[in-house]
C-alpha cells in the first residue's frame, strides 16, 4: 500500500469500482499462500535434512502456522497503512515485530529467565503462542486441547490488527 501510494497509483485503484475489501484480499492472499507454501516447505526440509520428527498432525500445524501468517500479513498492512514511505515502513516492521519476535518469543532467550517486566511484554507477542503451538505439534505431537489457548490468542491477535488495518484503510479510502 505503500508503494501504491509512493508511485502515485493509489489515486487510480481508489477512483476504480474496486471496494477496499477486495483490495486487501487482493493484496494479501497472494502473501498469505507464497508464506505458506514457504513455511511448510522449511518444515519438510527441516525434517529431511535435520531429521526433525513430526509428531502432530499437519492439519494442525497448517491451522497454527495460518493463524500466525494471517496475523503477520495484517500487521504489515496495518504498517502500510500509517508509513508515508517504504523505508519508514520497512523500519517501522523491523523494529515492531522482526525484533520483538527474535528476542521476546522464547525463540532464542527462554522467557522464563526472563526479568519479570519482560516475562509480562511477551505477552503481546504473538510469535510466543506460536512458537508454543509449533513445540507443541512438531516435537510433543499432542493435540490441540494442550494449546487451545495459545491458537485463540492467535487469532485474537490477528482479528484485532486485521480490523484495526481494515478500519485504517477504510479512513484513507473514503
Amino acid at each position: 500500500i505503500v508503494r501504491e501510494r509512493e508511485v502515485g497509483t493509489m489515486e487510480q485503484i481508489r477512483m476504480s469500482p474496486i471496494g477496499s475489501l477486495a483490495f486487501v484480499l487482493g493484496k494479501t492472499v497472494p502473501y498469505f499462500f507464497i508464506s505458506l507454501f514457504s513455511s511448510m516447505s522449511i518444515v519438510g526440509l527441516a525434517m529431511l535434512m535435520f531429521d526433525l520428527p513430526m509428531r502432530g498432525s499437519w492439519a494442525t500445524l497448517l491451522l497454527a502456522v495460518s493463524l500466525f501468517l494471517v496475523g503477520a500479513l495484517a500487521f504489515g498492512l496495518l504498517i502500510s497503512t500509517i508509513a508515508e514511505t517504504q523505508q519508514v515502513a520497512f523500519q517501522v516492521a523491523l523494529l515492531t515485530s522482526y525484533l520483538p519476535t527474535l528476542m521476546l518469543s522464547g525463540f532464542i532467550f527462554p522467557i522464563t529467565s526472563m526479568p519479570p517486566f519482560l516475562q509480562a511484554v511477551t505477552y503481546i507477542v504473538p510469535a510466543r503462542y506460536f512458537l508454543i503451538a509449533l513445540r507443541a505439534i512438531v516435537l510433543k505431537g499432542v493435540g490441540v486441547a494442550a494449546f487451545w489457548q495459545d491458537l485463540v490468542a492467535l487469532a485474537v491477535f490477528a482479528t484485532v490488527i486485521l480490523t484495526l488495518a481494515s478500519l485504517r484503510l477504510r479512513r484513507q479510502w473514503a
